[in-house]
């Protein structure tokens, strides 16, 4: 019994840590992964590194996808699109 009441802060500190911070970044990591491989040709994005465009070729191989803006064609790594910013895009889009 003494042995288990000197670990139990640190259990429940353990807890704590992964309720609030491993669980929402794993379920976070989980929906940018959805995210990133639903995209289709057409769909309006934004890159985390902010530049706005659209999406004109997506490559399986390599996980990429080359985005059309004001300035031409960019080649970006799939996961380099923002998820939220291109969501709140595509909100205001609609209600356009």
């Amino acid at each position: 019994m003494e042995g288990i009441s000197q670990f139990l802060p640190f259990i429940l500190m353990f807890v704590v840590v992964y309720f609030f911070m491993i669980a929402p970044q794993m379920k976070r990591q989980k929906k940018e992964k959805k995210f990133a491989s639903e995209l289709k040709r057409g769909d309006r994005v934004i890159t985390k590194s902010g530049m706005h465009g659209k999406v004109v070729d997506l490559n399986d191989k390599d996980n990429t996808c080359v985005i059309e803006t004001l300035a031409g064609k960019i080649k970006f790594e799939r996961s380099s699109i923002s998820m939220e910013m291109s969501s709140a895009l595509t909100k205001t889009e609609v209600t356009k």
